[in-house]
């Protein structure tokens, strides 16, 4: 197999992993919101969730830069 099949594959891999990691963690951030009544947990949790997307939009980036990189090495 050649190392830029390898690569798409191991980055197609981290997406799902990461996508489901956040779906995840989305979920139950957002059951815990549903079962309070606390408006001070439910903006806490909305801004975490917030954080959360961004920080895995830019591992998503950085990943598929450094990806991009190492394929045209």
């Amino acid at each position: 197999m050649s190392t830029e099949k390898q690569a798409r594959e191991k980055m197609a891999q981290q997406r799902l992993e990461n996508e489901h990691l956040q779906e995840s963690m989305l979920n139950r951030a957002e059951a815990e919101v549903q079962q309070g009544d606390n408006p001070v947990t439910e903006d806490l949790a909305r801004q975490q969730m917030a954080q959360q997307r961004l920080e895995s939009e830019h591992i998503q980036e950085a990943m598929l830069t450094r990806t991009e990189a190492e394929i045209t090495e």
